[in-house]
C-alpha cells in the first residue's frame, strides 16, 4: 500500500473514532441534562401541588367550621336589603320591561376559629333574587301596568361572592397564626411523597418551611440548607398572592438517582465505544505490523537473493570452466571445480533448510527429538564451525566453562545450530577482529550459557526487537551485513522448544552478551 494512502486512511479512521467518542459524550451529557430538567420540573410540580393542597385544606376547614356555626341557627346581628330596579321601554314592540334585583346581606358575630387572641369575628352572608317582568302596552291603570304580563324569576348564585368574602377575611386573619399551628411535618411529607411517587421519584428527601430565610419549626430531621440543589415554592399566599413563607426541598442522593436513570444506556454506549476503540486499535496495530512485516519480507527477499546470487554465480563459473577443453583434460582442476560446485550447492541447501526449519517452528510442526548431552560438548562442536572464519579475521574465541554440571536434554543438531547462529551473529557485527568469550555457570537447577562479543552493540529499542522474525538493525546498506533476519528468531524458538530462555544485554559501541538459560537434568 502506498505510504501516503496508508497515512491518509489512518488519519481518517482516527478522526472518525474521535468523532464517535465526542458524539457519545455529547449524547450522555445531553441525556443527563434532560433528566436533570425533568427531575426539577417534577419536583417543582410536587411542591406546587403540596403548597396548594395545604392551603386549600386549611381554607376548607375554616369555611366548614363557619358554615356549621351559621347552619346551627344563629340569628344575624344585622340585615340589609338592597334592591335595584330598571325600567326599559321597547318602541318597536311596544313593550315595557322591568328588571328587579335584590340582595339580602346578613351580618353575623361568630366565635373565632383561629388562634388570634380574639373572642369573635364578623361574617357577612349574601342571598340574592332577580325578577324580570314584561308588559305588552303603555296603558297605565293607576300605579299598575296593563295586562298581558310575562314574568321571569331566578335566585342569584352567591357562592363565588361568599367564597371571595371568606377568602379575603380568612387570609387577612390567618397570616398572623404561628406556622406550626397551620401545618405539620407529617402532612407535608405525606403530600410530597404521594406526588413524587406519581412521577417515579422514589428517593429520600428533606424539606423545611422558611420565613424570610429563617428556619421555622416545620422541617425534617436532616434538612441541610447549604446544599446547592434546593428547590423552593411559596406557601400560604395572602390576599395579595404574596407570602413570606417558602417550602424548601432537597435530595441528598439526587445525582445518584439521576445517574441511575441513564446508567443502562450509558453503560451500553460506553461498552460499544470501548469495543470500537479496541477494534480500531487492534486493526491499526495489525495494519502497522503487516506493513512492517511486508517491509521485512521485502528485505528478506533481497537478502536471500544476495545470499543465493554468489553461490549460483560461482557454480556457473565452475561449470563454464569445466566445459573448457584445457580444463577438462586437467583432472586436478576438474576435481577442484567440482568441489566448489558441491560446497556452493551445500551452502544454498543450508539456506533453504534454515527457512524451512523456521516455517516448521512457526507452525509448531517441528518434532525435535532430544537426548542427554553435555552442553560443554555442544559448545566445542559449535566453535569448530566458525573458528576458521574468526581466525581469518585475526580474532579469537575463548571459553570460560565454569559450570560443574552441564547435562541437558537437547537435540545436538538443533542446539549446536543455536550456538553457531549466536557466534555467527557476533562475527558479523564485529567491525574489527571478532573477540568472543563464552561462559557457563550453574544457577540452581539451571545452567547459564553466556556468549559475549566486543562488536557494535545495540540500543534498547533494538534489544526489544532483536528476536523478532525478519528484523535486522538498519545500518544504511541492507546488504552490508549478510543475513536475512531469521537467525535470532530461530534461536529463540529452538531454545524455547528446549524449555529454556534467551535474552540479550548490550550497549551501543561496547558489544553484546547473549544469555541462554537451560534446565539441568540429573
Amino acid at each position: 500500500m502506498n505510504k501516503k494512502l496508508f497515512t491518509l486512511l489512518v488519519i481518517l479512521m482516527s478522526l472518525s473514532l474521535i468523532g464517535i467518542i465526542f458524539v457519545q459524550a455529547y449524547f450522555i451529557n445531553n441525556s443527563l441534562e434532560t433528566k436533570e430538567d425533568q427531575f426539577s420540573f417534577n419536583v417543582k410540580k410536587a411542591l406546587n401541588y403540596t403548597t396548594s393542597q395545604i392551603a386549600d385544606n386549611e381554607y376548607k376547614k375554616y369555611v366548614k367550621a363557619l358554615n356549621k356555626i351559621i347552619s346551627d341557627g344563629i340569628e344575624p346581628d344585622t340585615t340589609a336589603i338592597r334592591n335595584i330596579t330598571i325600567y326599559k321601554q321597547d318602541n318597536l314592540t311596544n313593550q315595557i320591561i322591568v328588571y328587579n334585583t335584590g340582595i339580602l346581606e346578613e351580618n353575623f358575630k361568630v366565635p373565632s376559629l383561629i388562634d388570634l387572641n380574639v373572642d369573635s369575628l364578623g361574617l357577612s352572608n349574601f342571598i340574592g333574587k332577580s325578577t324580570t317582568k314584561i308588559y305588552e302596552n303603555n296603558v297605565f291603570a293607576g300605579d299598575m301596568f296593563s295586562s298581558n304580563e310575562q314574568s321571569f324569576e331566578k335566585v342569584l348564585n352567591m357562592d363565588k361572592l361568599q367564597k371571595a368574602t371568606f377568602e379575603t377575611q380568612y387570609k387577612s386573619e390567618i397570616k398572623n397564626t404561628p406556622i406550626h399551628h397551620r401545618v405539620t411535618v407529617s402532612d407535608i411529607k405525606k403530600l410530597l411523597s404521594k406526588k413524587l411517587l406519581e412521577d417515579s421519584i422514589d428517593i429520600d428527601f428533606e424539606f423545611a418551611i422558611y420565613h424570610n430565610n429563617i428556619g421555622t419549626r416545620i422541617q425534617s430531621e436532616n434538612f441541610d440548607q447549604s446544599l446547592s440543589s434546593i428547590l423552593t415554592a411559596p406557601i400560604f399566599l395572602d390576599e395579595n398572592d404574596e407570602s413570606d413563607f417558602r417550602l424548601l426541598i432537597n435530595f441528598p442522593e439526587r445525582k445518584k438517582f439521576i445517574l441511575s436513570s441513564i446508567i443502562g444506556v450509558t453503560l451500553l454506549s460506553m461498552l460499544f465505544t470501548i469495543i470500537i476503540i479496541i477494534a480500531y486499535t487492534s486493526a491499526l496495530y495489525q495494519l502497522i505490523e503487516q506493513r512492517k512485516i511486508s517491509q521485512m519480507k521485502s528485505d528478506f527477499i533481497n537478502n536471500m537473493t544476495h545470499e543465493f546470487k554468489t553461490p549460483i554465480a560461482t557454480i556457473n563459473l565452475a561449470l563454464d570452466a569445466i566445459k573448457n577443453p584445457k580444463i577438462l583434460s586437467d583432472n586436478v582442476k576438474v576435481v577442484r571445480y567440482l568441489q566448489m560446485i558441491k560446497e556452493e550447492n551445500k551452502r544454498m541447501n543450508a539456506q533453504v533448510e534454515n527457512v524451512l526449519r523456521i516455517s516448521q517452528l512457526q507452525k509448531k510442526q517441528l518434532n525435535i527429538s532430544k537426548d542427554r548431552y553435555e552442553l560443554h560438548d555442544l559448545i566445542y562442536d559449535a566453535i569448530t564451525h566458525v573458528e576458521l572464519i574468526v581466525e581469518n579475521r585475526a580474532g579469537y574465541i575463548k571459553t570460560h566453562l565454569n559450570a560443574i554440571k552441564s547435562s541437558v536434554l537437547a537435540n545436538d543438531t538443533y542446539f549446536t545450530n543455536v550456538i553457531v547462529n549466536v557466534l555467527d551473529n557476533a562475527v558479523k557485527y564485529s567491525e574489527d577482529a571478532p573477540k568472543i568469550d563464552i561462559y557457563t555457570e550453574n544457577a540452581g537447577n539451571n545452567i547459564l550459557l553466556s556468549i559475549k562479543d566486543q562488536g557494535k552493540g545495540m540500543n534498547k529499542a533494538v534489544q526489544k526487537r532483536i528476536f523478532e522474525e525478519f528484523y535486522r538493525e538498519y545500518t544504511g546498506d541492507v546488504h552490508n551485513i549478510k543475513g536475512h533476519g531469521l537467525g535470532l528468531s530461530n534461536v529463540k524458538r529452538i531454545v524455547e522448544n528446549h524449555q529454556g530462555t534467551v535474552s540479550v544485554e548490550s550497549e551501543k559501541g561496547k558489544g553484546s552478551t547473549f544469555i541462554i538459560k537451560l534446565p539441568l537434568i540429573t
